[in-house]
């Protein structure tokens, strides 16, 4: 044993191999981390959330004005679990001019939500209301950092003192009970949960036994709304994890077989010092398991720290709580890593272990004979300079090496190609779902009683171009159980940018065009005729994108009967070319019209989490697969360093040495990255298309169109300058190297 604890000591000695299986490691145990936890976060993330908070199986709200707060505590004998009364109050912001417009937020009285059994809140930011004038606000879209203090309308004020979340989404903000009670209480809020939760039936039914007096929300509901930003995402994250682990599997096993192979001829030399061959075997797998465990620790610290901001952004896209970090993660990466350098050092060591020690030593660094020979020849004829010609040829020496060089540098490619990809689609999603918003000049209010008529003052204003109006309507239909989210129109509204994915914009009363959230739901085709309660029957005539799986339908206000109630419609204005807006406005208002400058939607929010999501993971695939390169490079250069010295002596600059050395990943370079670009676009147009179907929609062509020829030209060298940047710190030691030094070195 102490035979071998002196060769493996004598091992760590050679710096450049062992800092390369230590980096090497750290980094692919790092993405493994991260694939596992993006793995896990995506699986079910709403019933392990859910899970998590002891979420409440049905919310109740009861009216104060009919229900006392002892009738509301009485029904807690329907349920398995239950918490409250607590009191429920409205809190009304007054507008600011210069800021997004704050809606009513339903606020409820509880002292600590987080210690409560049922509906454990998560507290994101700050800390919990103590005191009136506090509130705990609600992670949405309205994103009310902690500090701001919110002016109510009924002149009292709340200080915003922490952001929390509840997967059951039992409020929009938490308050102290008084402060409730201050702000003028409107009901009692009560939550249960139930033996029998998992189905539609046992919720209806549940919910009916609390009277009519109450107004329920079903868990089921909730989790059926979430389900679809769930869906949305998973294909993304489970593609970036699959990827992660691959490559990290990859980059290991290639590290550590590639160690072993490259000192063959030592094992010679230890063979002929009368180490017998298992000792060979257990002094290579020590090599290479001590700095591998040393990489997979520190793997492990690095993932966890990245994972903070990672879990807590994909909490953010799922709108559900943030994981911590998960120790069976850890644990599996840690014995993911073992087992991919023993089963990959093992064999290697095995089969040099068998050689003759006449053999071993004969090989050395030494490749087969013939292996390269015609790679040599062909880059001889070539007209480059000598030392990239001997470059070009040199990985072909060793088949196994290139080709492990290869994968690892098209999955790098893959994954920039799927990225760059992503991300194009995904501004391109927005754009189409907020055409028909950003496509107008001037947005006029509905209609008002006592105001002017907008459509009559908007087609008599100089400057006018083209314009229609636009309006929400529940128009029912003929199958569905609930109405489906109607949208009317006035004038043409062909010009106002919706993007159609099959038929055609209805022309005339009598037509109409649904989303395919609505197609899915009630099984109908293009050409169909939809029937129902106030309205005439409207013939189907296109398909359009909604951004949404909701049951969506798009008709003209003419199709609505006379009897039923007339919705107000908001109008959108088109300019002529050269027409001052301002003024524009102002001749509107001046004709007792309100108007207003139609406003450039910025990047949406989960667009900008899902960027930083593919940023990161993007840039740990790629430095994974430049350290797999990096240490490619590294063992060839070692392996040849008697052949550096040749060519140093021989004439050959410190320049042109490293020259050669980069010259060697010039083939796998391109090669690489001309595979790994289809394969990024190809899991690219798998991917985007499984996240709209996942979340029951259709997507544009054109969001999945994004890749120009020039661009992905330019992804097809991404390939060689991850294989440049890894070959670069290799180059400089080999150029660095003294003849001398390079000569005597076995």
């Amino acid at each position: 044993m102490s035979a071998i604890r002196t060769v493996v000591r004598g091992a760590q000695r050679r710096r450049v191999s062992t800092i390369v299986i230590v980096a090497a490691t750290t980094m692919a145990v790092t993405a493994t981390v991260l694939a596992g936890l993006l793995l896990a976060a995506s699986s079910a993330p709403f019933d392990n959330a859910f899970a998590r908070q002891h979420g409440a199986h049905l919310t109740a709200l009861f009216d104060s004005a009919k229900t006392t707060k002892a009738q509301a505590a009485a029904t807690a004998a329907q349920a398995k679990e239950s918490i409250g009364p607590f009191p429920v109050a409205t809190a009304t912001p007054k507008q600011d001019p210069e800021n997004p417009p704050i809606p009513p937020l339903t606020v409820v009285g509880r002292a600590d939500p987080g210690a409560d059994p049922i509906d454990k809140v998560t507290l994101l930011a700050g800390r919990w209301a103590r005191t009136t004038g506090e509130i705990v606000v609600a992670r949405t879209n309205l994103m009310i950092p902690p500090g701001i203090v919110l002016h109510l309308t009924n002149g009292s004020t709340l200080k915003v003192v922490g952001e929390a979340r509840s997967i059951s989404r039992t409020a929009q903000g938490w308050v102290t009970p008084d402060e409730a009670a201050a702000l003028g209480q409107t009901g009692w809020q009560m939550l249960y949960r139930y033996a029998d939760a998992s189905s539609a039936t046992a919720m209806t039914a549940h919910r009916t036994a609390l009277g009519p007096a109450a107004q329920a929300q079903s868990w089921l509901d909730v989790r059926n709304d979430a389900a679809h930003r769930t869906q949305l995402y998973v294909p993304l994250l489970s593609s970036f994890g699959l990827l992660g682990l691959a490559l990290a599997a990859l980059v290991i096993g290639n590290v550590t077989a590639g160690t072993i192979a490259s000192a063959t001829r030592r094992i010679g030399v230890l063979k002929a010092l009368g180490l017998t061959p298992s000792q060979v075997v257990r002094a290579c797998l020590a090599q290479a398991l001590i700095p591998g465990l040393i990489g997979a620790v520190l793997g492990i610290v690095v993932g966890d720290l990245l994972a903070v901001p990672l879990t807590a952004d994909v909490a953010d896209l799922f709108g559900t709580v943030p994981l911590s970090v998960t120790p069976w993660v850890d644990a599996i990466a840690i014995v993911a890593a073992v087992l991919v350098i023993g089963a990959t050092a093992a064999p290697a060591a095995y089969r040099a272990a068998k050689l003759r020690t006449v053999d071993a030593l004969a090989v050395g660094r030494t490749p087969h004979n013939g292996r390269g020979r015609v790679a040599a020849r062909l880059a001889a004829r070539t007209r480059l300079p000598r030392p990239l010609s001997l470059g070009l040829a040199q990985p072909f020496t060793r088949p196994a090496r290139l080709l492990a060089m290869l994968v690892t540098i098209g999955l790098g490619a893959a994954a920039a190609t799927f990225a760059i990809g992503l991300t194009l689609s995904l501004r391109q999603v927005q754009a189409a779902h907020d055409a028909p918003d950003t496509s107008a000049d001037v947005l006029v209010a509905p209609d008002r009683p006592g105001a002017d008529d907008p459509r009559a003052v908007i087609a008599a204003t100089p400057g006018t171009g083209q314009f229609y109006g636009r309006g929400p309507a529940d128009i029912t239909v003929t199958g569905l159980r609930d109405a489906a989210q109607g949208t009317v129109t006035s004038g043409d509204a062909r010009w106002a940018g919706y993007a159609m994915l099959a038929g055609r914009w209805y022309t005339a009363p009598g037509e109409a065009v649904v989303s395919t959230g609505f197609l899915t739901a009630t099984g109908m085709h293009l050409g169909d005729t939809v029937t129902g309660a106030g309205h005439r029957p409207l013939t189907l005539v296109g398909e359009v994108f909604d951004g949404s799986a909701n049951n969506h339908l798009y008709t003209d206000v003419a199709s609505l009967s006379a009897a039923g109630a007339q919705p107000f419609l908001e109008w959108y204005v088109k300019l002529q070319p050269g027409t001052d807006r301002t003024a524009y406005i102002e001749a509107l208002r001046s004709k007792n019209v309100y108007a207003e400058a139609t406003r450039t939607e910025g990047v949406d929010g989960t667009l900008l989490v899902l960027d930083s999501l593919t940023a990161l993971l993007t840039g740990l695939l790629v430095s994974v697969a430049g350290l797999g390169v990096l240490n490619a490079v590294v063992l060839e250069s070692r392996d040849r360093v008697h052949d550096i010295g040749v060519h140093k002596s021989v004439g050959m600059t410190p320049k042109q040495t490293a020259a050669m050395v980069v010259a060697s990943v010039g083939l796998p370079g391109l090669i690489g990255g001309a595979v790994g670009v289809p394969a990024g676009y190809l899991l690219h147009r798998w991917a985007l298309p499984a996240m709209a179907h996942g979340a029951g929609i259709r997507l544009p062509q054109t969001t999945i169109d994004v890749y120009a020829p020039a661009l992905l030209a330019v992804l097809a060298l991404a390939g060689l300058v991850l294989a440049a940047a890894g070959a670069l710190l290799p180059a400089g030691w080999a150029a660095r190297t003294r003849t001398a030094v390079a000569l005597r070195t076995e």
